[in-house]
């Protein structure tokens, strides 16, 4: 099977120790580093939100990068009067493109999920609002548990009279083997879906059709042949208007590979029909060096602020934690007096004058008690057909999850985003009749790790399979399972009460969990699973970062 970066290319062409017994106050973790310390790692300092986040609102007038810490990549941006909304590629979450509010583009607030059943893969939307109708245009990669998907890539829409929903059906466009949907009127009044690879669709009044063939109208500026990149790839593209002209910002250079690859670059012309003139400074902003805080910036969407001020908003992994994924980046830009606009955020890793507007509660606990399901804001299914939906439902504080494959790689877990550097994550769990269940760190159904029990042993999973080790854990069918990130070093601990825990035999060094090791744009992710011909019980699960 292909792997998402595999459908990338394809759409664009172009030993141990003994267990221990401790209490909670054990896991304090290291000693905390002097704020002049030398060989400090974490120098940049969050503030903290909801459980600990690290949150980007410093509270004194700055922001520190990410504004959406975690796996949030390819973000889209519509600025809706003094309203921002935002959504990402969600790939194999289901439900899929959850939407988040803003008022100052750097706290957002979920208001949840638009797509209650992907189709297939989710690669890059485009969230835009024309007249009184939002529209999605979204990008589905076949996946093997698709049906009635025509092409290896396919561009479908959604659209809804307002941003909470409800969100019509996907309704296809027709357009194979290309990814990236950018949405624009031209100064025909006509609508247009600029793609992958310099392509260009126009589409009928009412958004949900195409009005002509796919045709090419854009080659993409091309860097010095030397550079060290993933591949060129001409993607993401994003137009927007201003003054007598049409700005296209689109990425090239790969998405993953080396750190300096993915990189900014822009084009504008008078016409939406071109001729298209390449910014004279471009990349807009490109990493240069692995020492910087952030790699392989890129897939940006320029936004005005309340202020007049204008933002870029991009991914790009952290340096030496890839393992989170791809994180919503916030950077500043200036108008030049010649018409083109440059950053000016420099590499991210400082603090950077927030814009005006009311701040909103930020971000959301990923603690649940289970009293609902949450489905598309906390959880998500991975990799599951819109029909199983069903194998999750919550009552009286406890989340039962139905069985399904025989083990992490085939049961489609529920997953949730992590977006710290250090957390701590634990569940009650309980058996019922013939399944396996756990908790995992899970990256795809080929890398994850955790611990399972089935009411015999302890199944200890490492680099997405079932490890040598037989921990000596109890036969039990009712245990509590915990997790510690701490800066990429993952421990495990198991407890018959939730108080006493035991730690497991073996700790593990996950920075090698992430896109460049197995090929799949994703993250690190919490997971509960279970498998088998029964279903498993989950009870509080809590969360909490570390610092």
């Amino acid at each position: 099977m292909k792997t998402r970066r595999d459908a990338m290319k394809f759409a664009i062409a172009g030993t141990a120790s003994m267990p221990a017994i401790l209490g909670s106050k054990a896991l304090a973790g290291p000693p905390a580093q002097k704020e002049d310390d030398p060989c400090r790692i974490d120098a940049p300092q969050w503030t903290d939100g909801i459980e600990g986040q690290r949150k980007a609102d410093q509270g004194n007038g700055f922001y520190l990068n990410p504004v959406l810490a975690g796996d949030y990549p390819d973000p889209s941006v519509l600025k809706d009067g003094e309203d921002y909304y935002m959504t990402h590629s969600s790939f194999e979450a289901s439900p899929g493109l959850l939407i988040w509010h803003s008022r100052d583009l750097v706290n957002w607030s979920p208001v949840g999920p638009a797509l209650r059943k992907p189709l297939g893969t989710v690669f890059a939307p485009d969230l835009v609002k024309h007249g009184d109708r939002f529209f999605i245009y979204i990008p589905f990669m076949r996946a093997p548990w698709s049906i009635g998907l025509a092409s290896f890539a396919n561009i479908y829409v959604i659209h809804a009279t307002s941003i909470d929903g409800p969100w019509s059906d996907p309704i296809d466009l027709g357009i194979g083997g290309l990814i990236d949907p950018g949405h624009v009127v031209g100064e025909d009044g006509q609508r247009y879906l600029f793609l992958s690879a310099g392509t260009r669709v126009r589409l009928t009044a009412d958004g949900l059709q195409t009005d002509g063939a796919v045709e090419t109208v854009y080659a993409g500026w091309r860097y010095p042949d030397d550079w060290i990149t993933e591949a060129y790839a001409l993607e993401g593209p994003k137009l927007f208007r201003r003054g007598d002209y049409f700005y296209l910002v689109s990425a090239v250079g790969g998405t993953g590979g080396p750190a300096t690859g993915h990189m900014i670059i822009a084009s504008r012309s008078r016409s939406i029909h071109g001729p298209w003139e390449h910014c004279p400074h471009n990349p807009i902003q490109r990493t240069r060096s692995d020492e910087e805080m952030w790699w392989s910036r890129g897939h940006a969407t320029c936004v005005e602020g309340t202020d007049g001020r204008w933002h870029m908003m991009y991914h790009g992994f952290e340096n030496g934690y890839r393992s989170l994924g791809r994180q919503t980046l916030l950077e500043p830009i200036e108008w030049t007096a010649d018409g083109w606009f440059r950053a000016t955020g420099g590499d991210l890793s400082r603090p950077l004058p927030k814009p005006s507007g009311r701040a909103v509660t930020h971000g959301l606990a990923r603690s649940d008690d289970f009293a609902r399901t949450s489905l598309g804001t906390r959880w998500n299914l991975h990799g599951s057909a819109p029909a199983e939906a069903g194998r999750v439902s919550a009552h009286d504080g406890w989340l039962a999850l139905s069985g399904k494959g025989t083990g992490p790689q085939d049961c489609s877990p529920l997953v949730q985003q992590v977006g710290d550097r250090a957390y701590d994550v634990s569940v009650e769990l309980e058996l019922v009749g013939a399944a396996t269940g756990g908790l995992l760190l899970f990256f795809n159904d080929r890398l994850f790790l955790g611990m399972g029990i089935d009411g015999q042993k302890m199944v200890t999973y490492r680099g997405g399979k079932p490890s040598y080790w037989a921990e000596p854990a109890p036969s039990l069918r009712r245990l509590f399972l915990r997790i510690v990130n701490d800066h990429q070093i993952v421990t495990f601990y198991y407890s018959t009460d939730g108080t006493a825990w035991t730690r497991h035999g073996v700790r593990n060094e996950v920075s090698g969990y992430n896109s460049n090791t197995i090929d799949d744009l994703l993250s690190l992710r919490p997971a509960l699973f279970a498998a088998g011909e029964g279903s498993v019980r989950f009870r509080r699960f809590v969360h909490k970062a570390l610092a």
